[in-house]
């Protein structure tokens, strides 16, 4: 069975060479990657939303990493876009540098099944050999490959 986070990755929905050199055009590059997901109601209220989102406080996470996310009524069950950029982004008043983005969308009815995915997500982000498979991984099914064998060594 599929882990929490390689269940919700489409090569379709990850990019490895984002353009984008700020973090709004970024943020708005890696969430479009969502945009005609059959669970995502409408695309332009998750947007907003998500935007808005960002705009409360900061999604970094430290490390290079970035978790934009929305909890909204848009979405039906929870949808996930994967951007990375080798130059890395600028992404708060800190100045931390991002690598990589994982823009989440999650519906409000479901605290539970989020909390789930980013508790997940922490786990695996948190090894430094891991979160360097994922910047090295070459297509984005060598990157959900690497994201699965971080799950499998965690037992996820």
């Amino acid at each position: 069975m599929a882990g929490k986070i390689t269940s919700l990755l489409e090569p379709a929905r990850i990019a490895l060479h984002v353009h984008s050199t700020k973090r709004t055009a970024a943020l708005n590059e890696v969430a479009k990657l969502l945009e005609g997901h059959p669970d995502i109601g409408s695309f332009s209220g998750f947007y907003e939303e998500l935007l808005a989102r960002d705009r409360l406080d900061t999604t970094c996470l430290g490390n290079g990493i970035a978790l934009p996310h929305a909890r909204t009524e848009h979405v039906k069950k929870i949808v996930m876009a994967v951007g990375r950029t080798a130059v890395g982004i600028p992404f708060d008043a800190s100045g931390e540098i991002v690598r990589l983005f994982f823009v989440l969308g999650t519906p409000k009815t479901k605290p539970g099944d989020y909390l789930a995915v980013v508790s997940a997500l922490c786990k695996i982000l948190k090894d430094p050999a891991d979160r360097a498979s994922f910047l090295e991984a070459q297509t984005p099914e060598a990157f959900i490959a690497a994201i699965a064998a971080a799950e499998a060594k965690l037992g996820l």
